[in-house]
């Protein structure tokens, strides 16, 4: 707390100075060592008013607009593979510019900025990061499907459970907005249930111990299995979030597909899309989306598989927040 109340105070102080010094103004940043803002300034008759402020003074040859004119700058040039990006550094007074390796192309791309820039090497070029999360959509060849719960197993592999009946064809996943997940790799529909897996071996993917709600993420706590007669949710990418009512357990449903064993029976409304959905109740999960009857215009029944099962088959546990 004392951290940021100095961070505060030194806030307010470069926010005056600011104004004071104008076009001298060179940028601002917090020192943690010390515990105050240090101001940059072009001009060195201004160090000692600038540390009459109680701040520490630093004379710099370019303000932070000329810097940022040199960011942007790079922007027009065409950008070579070896260039991973870049950004202001107002301590060193220079545009660093963010490289794996210095091959001529790389060098000459630096070049372009004269000596307000220099490089810095990074192991790997930065991804996107991406969240899994229950009831949002993933896709394989030819359909779409939901997720139900982010799961992990003995090694810290990363996976989600989902429908049977969506993974049997097995192949590749791909999230909600189309970036590639892993692989399908598990499928069991009939005597026992109906889940599946996806394994997320994609470095862009994270897992997430939440489910989409009628208005933000719900957090999953944990996988305590809720009595018949409680409310239960469900969460899938076609209908979104639907509650209901447990209305039965250990349910056998005939499918035009197969026979499927182990289900639970619930009054929440689901249409295509939202199959291998997340259910969950105070928090605990429940399931995911087996099939049903029925829709959310007119009202429906619809089944979950229970998510312990598919957790043991596949020795995974679940991934809570």
């Amino acid at each position: 707390m004392a951290r940021f109340a100095r961070q505060d105070r030194a806030d307010a102080q470069v926010a005056t100075l600011r104004t004071v010094l104008g076009p001298i103004f060179g940028g601002s940043w917090f020192d943690a060592a010390s515990g105050q803002a240090v101001v940059a300034v072009t001009d060195v008759t201004f160090v000692t008013r600038v540390r009459a402020a109680g701040v520490e003074a630093r004379v710099v040859t370019r303000t932070d607009a000329q810097l940022a004119a040199v960011a942007d700058g790079l922007r027009q040039v065409p950008v070579p593979t070896g260039v991973v990006g870049w950004y202001v550094d107002l301590p060193t007074d220079q545009v660093v510019v963010q490289v794996l390796d210095h091959s001529p192309a790389t060098e000459a791309f630096v070049r372009t900025a004269g000596t307000a820039a220099r490089t810095e090497i990074v192991a790997e070029r930065p991804r996107p990061l991406y969240a899994v999360r229950g009831g949002d959509a993933w896709y394989g060849s030819n359909f779409r499907c939901s997720v139900g719960f982010s799961a992990t197993d003995a090694a810290g592999g990363k996976h989600f459970v989902t429908a049977g009946h969506c993974t049997a064809g097995g192949g590749s996943a791909f999230g909600y907005n189309q970036v590639s997940l892993g692989r399908i790799n598990g499928s069991h529909f009939g005597s026992g249930g109906d889940y599946g897996k996806v394994d997320v071996t994609s470095g862009q993917w994270t897992l997430a111990g939440t489910v989409a709600g009628a208005s933000g993420s719900v957090a999953v706590k944990g996988a305590a299995e809720a009595a018949v007669g409680a409310t239960v949710c469900r969460s899938g990418s076609t209908t979104g979030w639907h509650c209901g009512t447990i209305q039965a357990k250990n349910q056998t449903v005939v499918y035009q597909q197969g026979t499927v064993t182990g289900l639970t029976k619930t009054n929440v409304c689901a249409e295509p899309g939202d199959s291998g959905g997340a259910w969950i109740s105070g928090g605990q999960a429940q399931g995911v989306t087996s099939g049903g009857s029925g829709d959310c215009t007119h009202g429906g029944t619809t089944y979950f598989s229970p998510v312990a099962p598919a957790l043991n088959t596949y020795g995974l546990r679940l991934v809570t927040s």
